[in-house]
């Protein structure tokens, strides 16, 4: 029901809560509070303190308006008796309270004490009229919500509106949650969670009414994910070959041995690659573990196999780098590589469309383009999707849906470059085995890591100046391409120009997403050769650039960046055996931006840092921006909540083996909590 229609509330206040997002009923009763305060202790006037919040019941014995003829400021006043003692209630500007208050009125009011000029105030408490007979208020003497607000609402206002809500439709709200569930864990009723979140009577039954609605949004989450992965398990797939000469010949080619993590990760891969079973895989570890390697022996035993490979990268510049890499790993060995992006246009296009369909390209690369329509492989057998939070599981399916021909569903191998904490591996992939390469290859260096405010950065760049003199190089991480006069960050086209000046004798390069494909790795082959010293850029170099004679990162703005950025820039140095540093500049104050930053220069640990990362910003932002695949939890906190986030797997699985997983109540649930097309539906 539209929230208009709400008595108390109309077509004035809807508008106001429109901006909050609450639209109808249903989202009111989703409207948490955002804190509870406790004022189930009534003080006596005489019992009050200066600077001490307090929570009062007296009689107004007189109301006076007062201006002040200095700061032209309107003041009301009202004396306050309850037997005990006499004290003053001051509001500032709020001359309608003249009439609100008069003499005789039994108030509670809640505010802060002050003292001024010899006496006691309470200085622009929230005030709460008793009606004749009346003893229990909704605002004062007991646990009070406080609420999110905007525009013109105040906190009275949104409780009485809420109260109402609460009273005539909590019980309306859908038990979904199983008896039996209920029992084991000892959850209340559904209605009794909604009045209780809104109007507890205790602090512990507010958490228990927490605790209750959070499990119900886990549960939904994981009865989806449960019915899922049962779907998957049902599939058939290609079984691919064992390994062959060609994996073999691109193992003599590298430069270096696997890991024994990385050999571990691979056995899995393959394993599941020559099961009859389509593998759904998830592959994760820290910064410069070695991913791309492993993905590279997959896409050939693809091909080896007679089959092709697609990666799909949420950007173009990500896109571009696995490219250039694949290019320059497998051409060598025969193998031909495409790149299919939104940039490609005409007769490139249909070329390498052809190619595609033909089977000539045996490994295709590119962004959401590849899951465009016009695109078709002649046999996919393989598809790997890097940075997998920036997608939906729909596009995941869509990506899958161009590998399957009849019943026969390729391989999906699921990468990401950020360590992804237990919870919302549980959360976001619950549908996927994982594997976790949890081993740095030999050689890696720990990154001395510095945080500097802005008037030491010339520290910074003495030391990047003393390693280019001994023969190293190192980055110069800007947030932004070209200056901006809305946003106050050094960009990278104009503080190449400042550090030439500044920098006589070094040579620079620039490089930042603008640049095509060819032109950066042309930038990249000249910093790889030792043709220039340091390189000024954007995050291209997040991912995927091996130097190991960069030393030194030094990262503007470093406050502009998450932990999990920052954590992947770190990361391209300390590649080499010479000591490295990673040293982050940073102006802002902000509490969030110098825990961040002191956790960058705490640990190195991946793990660590993104565990830290998500409890600062939360689930919805863990990654940088808010992304499609991240389920919008209105209660639950996949971090705080990890027991209840377990207990309501084990529920869910359960549930989906006694076949109740596909109710009609659940299932339509699941999809007004988390939206049509979060769960692909099954198909072949």
């Amino acid at each position: 029901m539209p929230v208009q229609y709400v008595r108390g509330v109309g077509p004035a206040r809807a508008e106001e809560l429109a901006r909050l997002g609450v639209r109808t009923v249903r989202d009111l009763l989703l409207h948490l509070p955002r804190r509870y305060e406790d004022r189930t202790v009534i003080l006596p006037l005489a019992a009050l303190h200066p600077g001490e919040p307090a929570t009062v019941r007296a009689t107004i014995k007189k109301v006076e308006k007062v201006r002040t003829p200095r700061r032209k400021m309107e003041i009301v006043r009202a004396l306050l008796d309850d037997g005990t003692a006499s004290a003053w209630a001051v509001w500032f500007n709020q001359p309608h309270l003249m009439k609100l208050l008069r003499p005789g009125l039994r108030v509670f009011l809640t505010g802060k004490v002050e003292r001024e000029f010899g006496s006691l105030h309470l200085q622009s408490p929230e005030i709460e009229v008793l009606e004749e007979g009346e003893e229990e208020t909704i605002h004062a003497g007991r646990i009070v919500p406080i609420y999110p607000l905007t525009g013109r609402l105040s906190q009275r206002q949104m409780r009485s509106i809420q109260r109402r809500v609460v009273e005539e439709w909590a019980r309306a709200m859908p038990e979904v949650l199983p008896r039996k569930v209920r029992e084991r864990l000892g959850l209340m009723p559904v209605s009794q969670a909604w009045r209780a979140i809104h109007f507890p009577s205790s602090l512990r039954e507010q958490e228990e009414a927490r605790r209750r609605l959070a499990f119900e949004e886990l549960f939904l989450l994981q009865v989806a994910i449960a019915l899922e992965r049962r779907g998957l398990r049902q599939e058939r797939g290609y079984a691919h070959l064992p390994d062959g000469p060609l994996l073999a010949r691109f193992r003599q080619s590298l430069p270096f041995r696997l890991t024994s993590a990385q050999e571990r990760v691979w056995r899995e891969i393959a394993r599941d690659m020559e099961s009859p079973s389509p593998m759904h895989r998830l592959l994760q570890g820290d910064v410069g573990s070695g991913k791309t390697v492993v993905a590279a022996l997959a896409l050939l035993k693809a091909v080896e196999s007679g089959g092709q490979g697609a990666l799909m990268a949420p950007t173009e510049v990500l896109a571009g780098q696995h490219y250039l890499l694949f290019r320059r790993l497998l051409a060598p060995l025969g193998v031909e590589v495409a790149l299919l992006s939104g940039i490609s246009q005409g007769k490139e296009r249909e070329a390498l469309l052809f190619g595609l369909q033909a089977g000539a390209v045996k490994v295709a690369v590119g962004t959401h383009a590849l899951i465009q329509e016009g695109v078709s492989f002649r046999r996919l057998s393989l598809v790997v999707i890097d940075e997998q939070h920036r997608f939906g599981v729909r596009q995941r399916t869509l990506l899958r849906e161009k590998g399957k021909k009849g019943e026969v569903w390729p391989d999906t191998l699921v990468m990401t470059a950020t360590p992804i904490p237990r919870t919302l591996t549980l959360t976001l992939f619950g549908d996927l085995d994982v594997s976790v390469i949890d081993e740095l290859p030999p050689g890696r260096q720990p990154v001395r890591t510095h945080w500097l405010p802005e008037r030491e950065r010339p520290k910074a760049y003495g030391l990047l100046l003393r390693e280019v003199r001994q023969g190293r190089q190192g980055y110069v991480v800007c947030p932004l391409i070209e200056e901006s006069e809305a946003v106050d960050a050094q960009a990278v086209t104009s503080w190449a120009e400042t550090l030439r000046e500044r920098l006589p004798g070094v040579r620079l390069g620039v490089l930042h997403g603008r640049l095509s494909p060819q032109e950066r790795e042309r930038v990249m082959e000249a910093f790889r050769e030792r043709e220039m010293d340091v390189l000024v850029t954007t995050t291209v170099v997040e991912v995927g650039v091996d130097v190991p004679n960069a030393t030194v990162m030094i990262i503007e703005g470093a406050e502009r960046f998450g932990l999990a950025q920052l954590h992947q820039l770190r990361g391209r140095v300390g590649r080499g055996s010479e000591a490295s540093y990673c040293l982050l500049i940073s102006g802002s104050r902000s509490p969030e931006t110098r825990q961040r930053l002191r956790t960058m220069v705490e640990t190195q640990d991946g793990f660590r840092i993104a565990e830290v990362d998500l409890e600062l910003r939360g689930p919805g932002e863990f990654f940088g921006t808010r992304q499609h695949g991240m389920p919008d939890f209105r209660v639950a906190h996949p971090v705080r909540d990890l027991r209840l986030l377990e207990q309501a797997r084990e529920e869910a699985q359960r549930v989906v083996e006694e076949g109740l997983g596909e109710h009609p109540l659940l299932q339509r649930e699941i999809a007004r909590r988390f939206g049509e097309g979060v769960f692909a539906p099954r198909t072949g």
